[in-house]
């Protein structure tokens, strides 16, 4: 297997010119509703089987696999790397390709420093809310053999012309709730609605604005279609007991929970970064408006324009790229990323660029690609094909 992996990376690295084709990655979720705003066909929202949930999450450069209980697929939620062979196509998982051919795809300094690939992104599309929530931090995480997992949210607007039943994601904790109201939450877990969700507040979302969920704060998103920049882990515990009239079982609050501390109060209490959910500045710390990257008068004479849209983890970071109509440019990044395209089509690279109005479950798209490190820095060349139509990308960075 390995000679042919190398075979088929070379070639999709040669053929490419350090931009690598990547295919969609879809991941269904047992406790959510999708909002069908990820372009995937109608009848293949439940491909998985229904006993799996409906398919709510694209996953973009992943090298992690998801963690969906039992029946999770071998290769659910990883990234295939694609590459036309005349009439047929071959495929390697990111994962193999970066395993095997590390240096070639992210660069000596990141292997040697982070060891690999430490992050992914995704697209979230749930019609309903989620229950109030917490990913792990380092500590915890190491429990149970994970990494601590923050993540960043981006609205959009491309994917958000419908919003969903309920637009707004709650944040921590009110500042004076105490962690006795807390433990009494999970008490009455069976009783029906443990009223978590009074004890903290909502903010109401914007598309083309963002949001950074550092491990360790309850966080309740709400029903916008997010791109979900964040660590390379799928560690979380649920501290809501009733969703939108739907109940969250007690498995997916001690999911990663030793099993020794799966009914203590005290440890599960001690998932959550206290002071950070109580801070009366919680939203001055993790609201995250975009910011232009450069002069946006002056790249927009250039053809484009560029923001920050997550920039405040160490873990990653993301960017919007707008190609404006017509337009052909250069842009140079100081490492490898992952990047898909929302809007418009053109050229990345070799590459044609269509971002597709549906998508069938397995078949193959040419909106995602994965810019390798030499590439990143020698320049991408951008092509919008497009008179009237902006290019826009997303591009989801690991750690430099």
């Amino acid at each position: 297997m390995s000679s042919k992996a190398i075979n088929i990376i070379g070639k999709a690295l040669g053929e490419g010119d350090g931009i690598l084709r990547l295919k969609p990655a879809w991941v269904p979720r047992s406790f959510c509703i999708p909002g069908k705003r990820i372009k995937l066909h109608p009848d293949d929202y439940y491909a998985f089987g229904a006993h799996r949930g409906g398919i709510d999450e694209r996953w973009l450069a992943s090298t992690t696999k998801a963690e969906n209980g039992p029946d999770t697929t071998p290769d659910e939620g990883l990234s295939y790397v694609y590459v036309a062979n005349g009439e047929y196509s071959e495929t390697v998982l990111l994962r193999d390709a970066i395993d095997l051919m590390g240096k070639e795809i992210l660069g000596a300094e990141i292997i040697e420093k982070h060891g690999g690939w430490t992050m992914y992104s995704k697209f979230f599309d749930n019609l309903e809310p989620l229950p109030h929530h917490v990913h792990h931090t380092d500590e915890k995480a190491s429990l149970v053999g994970q990494k601590g997992k923050p993540e960043a949210y981006y609205f959009p607007p491309q994917m958000n012309n419908k919003r969903g039943y309920f637009p707004h994601t709650f944040f921590g904790l009110n500042p004076e709730v105490t962690k006795e109201q807390i433990k009494d939450c999970l008490r009455n877990w069976k009783a029906g609605d443990n009223h978590i969700l009074e004890l903290s507040r909502a903010y109401k979302l914007r598309p083309g604005t963002g949001w950074y969920t550092p491990p360790g704060l309850l966080h309740a998103p709400g029903s916008f279609c997010t791109y979900e920049p964040q660590r390379a882990s799928d560690v979380f515990a649920m501290f809501q007991s009733i969703v939108w009239d739907s109940y969250t079982p007690w498995d997916l609050l001690v999911k990663d929970v030793p099993e020794e501390y799966k009914n203590d109060l005290d440890f599960i209490i001690d998932l959550l970064d206290w002071e950070l959910n109580v801070d009366p500045l919680l939203h001055e710390k993790i609201y995250s408006p975009p910011k232009y990257v450069d002069d946006p008068q002056e790249t927009t004479k250039e053809g484009y324009v560029e923001k920050w849209i997550a920039y405040k983890s160490d873990a990653f970071s993301a960017k919007e790229l707008t190609v404006l109509p017509g337009e052909a440019v250069t842009i140079h990044d100081d490492g490898p990323y992952g990047t898909i395209a929302v809007q418009g089509f053109g050229t990345i690279g070799n590459h044609p660029v269509r971002t597709p109005a549906i998508i069938r479950f397995g078949e193959m798209t040419e909106d995602e690609f994965f810019v390798t490190n030499d590439r990143a820095r020698a320049g991408v060349r951008i092509v919008n094909e497009s008179s009237t139509d902006p290019l826009v990308f997303l591009k989801h960075i690991g750690p430099l």
